[in-house]
């Protein structure tokens, strides 16, 4: 039934070896179109266990009715000499003997005897049911994903190792100004403002090569930057997916310019309630401080009178009196001292809440508020981390209100300045200190005042109490770090602020 002759016995062994390790339908087939030989997957995707218990013209016999034409030019063209050379493939239906059908893509390729003539062709069939099925798998999947980046409300940013996007949400596309089309291929780092662009690829290397998350799975506070160059505060959550050997990484943003305005404005009125309250409790304290002390010293005085009387007169007999009178304003004295002790004690008394936490961190996020509205005042802000900063045991609230503090400052003091830079250091001393460097080209500090700058009281502002920088020393104290201010050169100041080491004794959202 089949010619085995027109097979040369020399290539049967490696053939026999090659077909049964192929993973698709591949039949060796002479000129009378008879299958010599086929592939143990092929078999096994015809449903038999052998080459003879194939069907009578095989592999034509089960190729559907409507494609045996083609199949047969196909052929007749394989074993032409120069035909065989511009073959191409072609799509066929094959009816297999269980009654199953399967649309393949067939290839023919003639196999050249030693004599240089063509006797067989081989033909592998590909089939494509699986592949249209991936493919349509894959189009679902795309237009899910598109469908994904039309509707989610948050801003979708996605990214693979390099830092270049590949996906960009119709809510990221509104949020920052760019067309898809402009964006998808760029580096992340075009959606950042300087110093977090210039930090981010070191950040990214780093994980890459550690695997210390720093932001993913974690979520942060950042400034974002939109496509005219406005800056503005967005909270962001990545998460990362690995798709064979590539990573790819997924932002979600939400914008934070509405949350951080109302919370400026909330931190502005209670400040003008704190002036107030503060206002109130001095005015309170002056009053109990006048009265609680009027007692004592008003018996001060009329122990001092009447000694004074007792002096005129006749002060051997009334030395016993004289020396009760004086014993009374000394007693009297140290009363006045205590209630003056007690509410200082009373005014100081006060709870800090601290925790291990990482210093950049608390930097950063004071940075967020602080500097709300400081770029529409044509403000340039910088900020330089060094890697070896680490932790500190802190309350974050305290030490962001201290931050935030001087650095509103800084901004209202380079009102009227020519050059506006507020730039933000932090840097280790040693292996027990960090710093925290608030520098300015502003107006500079009264020469005046000098060191009483931190005192009670003590202000460079018209309107100001000069409570601000003193509340800053006393919490800065409480955790016992010290702050002090210089001249910037070039104009300006520097308020330098240090805080104790901590190590890293638990999660802190780094």
């Amino acid at each position: 039934m089949r010619d085995s002759n027109a097979f040369d016995a020399d290539r049967q062994p490696y053939l026999e070896s090659v077909l049964s390790s192929l993973p698709n339908c591949v039949m060796i087939v002479d000129r009378n179109l008879q299958t010599v030989n086929c592939s143990v997957a092929g078999l096994d995707i015809l449903g038999v266990s052998s080459v003879a218990e194939l069907p009578e013209g095989a592999p034509q016999s089960f190729i559907a009715p409507a494609h045996r034409g083609l199949f047969h030019q196909a052929m007749l063209r394989a074993f032409d000499v120069e035909a065989a050379k511009h073959a191409l493939p072609i799509e066929l239906q094959l009816d297999l003997p269980d009654g199953r059908s399967m649309f393949a893509e067939c290839n023919l390729s003639p196999l050249v005897n030693p004599s240089g003539e063509i006797d067989t062709v081989l033909i592998s069939f590909q089939d494509l049911s699986a592949l249209n099925n991936a493919e349509s798998k894959l189009n679902q999947a795309n237009s899910i994903l598109k469908s994904i980046l039309k509707t989610i409300p948050d801003a979708m940013v996605v990214i693979d190792e390099e830092g270049v996007i590949s996906s960009f949400s119709a809510t990221a596309e509104k949020m920052f100004g760019y067309d898809q089309r402009e964006i998808i291929g760029k580096n992340v780092e075009i959606l950042m403002p300087e110093p977090y662009k210039a930090a981010h690829d070191g950040y990214m290397q780093r994980y890459l090569q550690t695997g210390e998350k720093r932001i993913i799975g974690i979520g942060r506070t950042v400034v974002a930057q939109k496509k005219d160059g406005t800056t503005f505060p967005i909270q962001l959550e990545v998460g990362q997916a690995k798709i064979g050997e590539q990573l790819y990484f997924t932002g979600f943003i939400i914008d934070l310019t509405e949350k951080k305005q109302r919370e400026a404005e909330l931190q502005s009125l209670q400040a003008d309630l704190a002036h107030a309250s503060r206002l109130s409790a001095v005015g309170t304290l002056a009053s109990s401080l006048a009265h609680e002390i009027n007692q004592p010293l008003t018996a001060i005085a009329n122990y001092l009178s009447a000694a004074r009387d007792m002096m005129e007169g006749d002060l051997a007999e009334n030395r016993e009196y004289f020396l009760e009178a004086l014993q009374e304003s000394v007693v009297e004295s140290l009363r006045a001292g205590t209630i003056v002790r007690r509410l200082r004690e009373f005014v100081s008394r006060g709870e800090i809440i601290r925790q291990v936490i990482s210093i950049a961190q608390v930097v950063e996020d004071a940075t967020v508020l602080g500097t709300i509205g400081a770029q529409a005042k044509g403000i340039e802000f910088s900020i330089d981390i060094a890697p070896d900063t680490n932790h500190v045991f802190v309350d974050r609230v305290q030490i962001q209100q201290v931050m935030v503090n001087l650095m509103r400052n800084a901004i209202e003091s380079m009102a009227d300045s020519a050059e506006k830079k507020l730039h933000i250091a932090v840097t280790s001393l040693n292996d027990e200190l960090v710093e925290i460097a608030v520098s300015d080209t502003g107006s500079g500090i009264d020469q005046e005042l000098g060191d009483r700058i931190f005192d009670p009281f003590a202000s460079t502002k018209g309107d100001g109490m000069g409570l601000g920088l003193s509340i800053c020393r006393t919490i800065i104290e409480s955790h016992g770090g010290t702050i002090r201010a210089e001249p910037h050169i070039g104009g300006g100041t520097i308020f330098r602020i240090t805080l104790e080491k901590a190590e890293q004794e638990q999660k802190d959202g780094e």
